[in-house]
């Protein structure tokens, strides 16, 4: 019984403690919730205290902010309107001063138009009066001179006609001499430009041709027995071969170049084939001439391409290529023509013109030279004919007939075919002329300025292109001077054989000295 009653005793004083402990927290837990409520509630009035405050406060920042932006707007309308007041006031003013001053414009204005038409009253007296005058001299005018004033009127428009055509010769020669002052220095720096842009090889050509041997045993060979091989070779070639004490040498003598150059091709031939005997010779110079024919043709092609003129007739192109064996006063011809030919392309391109056309006319200018040696007739009527049998244009034909100054050139093309020709020609070291026939033909043109009566010295000058020519002033007067300068210039035309040019200058000076 002990033990249960143990137990139980136990058991009551646990429940006992435990209702105890549990009533104790419930005590505790409600003092700590009351106690953490009321710091809750005191905490709520305040912030609602604080709240309260600062709202207070931001609503008394507003109120002051708003009176202060009022009074700010205030006083920039007020601002505002004392300036537009002052606007006004300046505006009002100057409208017054405006109106006074049109008033006092308006014042002075009224008392001009009174001037005015005082001084207009008294400019229409004047101006009767005047007729009035005016009627009685020419009255009085008609009485003396015995003239109607019509009569009196065409006379004094017969006058003024007079002078004004005297004053329109002076401007047209004054313009005249201006424009031909332009042009001339126009033309010399399209000449100038010109001749700096064309760059044409020339050869001074002769008349002999000089082949070299490989030794003097083959002069024999070229002899033969009792010279038979020497005379089928100039026989056939037309050419004479001189064989002299010249070592190791043989010279070609001739007048055709063609045919000085078919028998250098076959005597070179000759020499390295060694075989030397007529049949030989006359197989040889046979090769020559196809060879030189070929060469003609490729000479020919090369020009016409060089130059840039296309489309010519093939035996134009042949003829062309003949050129090459043709020479005037040592100037090669073929050269000379592509060089007249590019000269005439750039003057042409200066001047707008088209230059294909004008390159076309200088190439083809010397084509009669090409047979004028076979046919009859000059170079310029063979080459015209040639021209109008391949069908060349008029143009071309007439810069052919006209560069030489045997027709009137008909068109720009033929007045620059004409100077590229004396330029190609003139161009120093262009033409080869002896000492001796240089000296002949300056003595010649001295001469003949000397032939004249009235001429006091002459003297040729620039290499014979200029004859100047001091005449004796009692003798010949300032009109007979032109004539004389005519004269003479026909004279060296009609005797004379000459390139280019020669300018006839006569100078006429009459001095007065005295001594005090």
């Amino acid at each position: 019984m002990q033990p249960i009653l143990c137990i139980v005793f136990v058991v009551l004083a646990l429940a006992i403690g435990l209702g105890a402990g549990y009533a104790i927290g419930y005590i505790m837990r409600k003092k700590t919730a009351e106690a953490a409520i009321g710091s809750a509630e005191k905490e709520a009035e305040n912030i609602i205290l604080e709240a309260k405050k600062t709202a207070e406060t931001r609503k008394k920042e507003i109120l002051v902010e708003a009176k202060e932006e009022s009074i700010r707007t205030k006083n920039e309308l007020e601002k505002e309107v004392r300036d537009r007041k002052s606007d006004l006031q300046r505006q009002e003013k100057r409208l017054q001063q405006k109106e006074e001053n049109l008033d006092r414009k308006s014042d002075s204005l009224d008392k001009r138009n009174e001037v005015l038409t005082k001084r207009l009253e008294t400019i229409d007296k004047k101006l009767k009066s005047a007729d009035e005058l005016l009627e009685s001299r020419q009255a009085e005018l008609e009485r003396i001179s015995g003239l109607t004033t019509e009569e009196a009127r065409a006379v004094i428009l017969e006058s003024l006609e007079d002078d004004l055509k005297h004053d329109k010769a002076v401007l047209i020669k004054e313009y005249e001499a201006e424009i031909k002052q332009n042009c001339e220095k126009k033309a010399r720096d399209i000449i100038a430009s010109a001749i700096q842009r064309c760059a044409v090889d020339h050869v001074a050509e002769s008349t002999v041709s000089v082949v070299t041997l490989p030794n003097d045993e083959m002069k024999g060979r070229i002899i033969g027995r009792e010279g038979r091989n020497i005379r089928a070779l100039e026989s056939l070639t037309g050419i004479e071969f001189i064989i002299d004490d010249t070592p190791e040498a043989v010279i070609l003598s001739g007048f055709d170049a063609m045919r000085r150059e078919i028998a250098r091709i076959a005597l070179e031939r000759l020499i390295i084939d060694g075989r030397v005997h007529p049949a030989r010779i006359e197989e040889m110079v046979e090769k020559a001439k196809k060879e030189v024919e070929q060469n003609i043709k490729e000479e020919g092609e090369t020009a016409t391409f060089e130059t840039g003129v296309h489309n010519l007739h093939p035996e134009l192109i042949k003829l062309l290529g003949k050129l090459k064996f043709r020479t005037s006063y040592g100037q090669n011809v073929l050269k000379h023509s592509m060089e007249v030919s590019h000269l005439c392309g750039i003057m042409a391109a200066e001047l707008g013109i088209d230059p294909t056309l004008a390159k076309r006319a200088g190439l083809l200018h010397d084509i009669g030279k090409a047979i004028d040696h076979d046919m009859d007739g000059s170079h310029i009527e063979l080459g015209v004919a040639l021209c109008r049998k391949y069908h060349e244009s008029p143009v071309i034909i007439n810069a052919v007939e006209a560069h030489h100054g045997d027709v009137e050139p008909q068109n720009i093309v033929a007045v620059l075919v004409q100077a590229a020709d004396a330029i190609s020609a003139a161009r120093p070291g262009a033409r080869r002329e002896t000492l001796e026939s240089y000296i002949k033909r300056l003595e010649s043109l001295e001469n003949i300025a000397s032939s004249f009566e009235g001429v006091e010295k002459s003297f040729a000058i620039q290499a014979g292109r200029e004859l100047r020519i001091m005449i004796i002033p009692d003798m010949v007067d300032d009109d007979g001077m032109k004539v004389m300068a005519r004269e003479i210039a026909e004279k060296i035309h009609a005797e004379l054989e000459y390139p280019g040019k020669i300018k006839v200058n006569l100078i006429r000076e009459t001095r007065a000295v005295d001594y005090a």
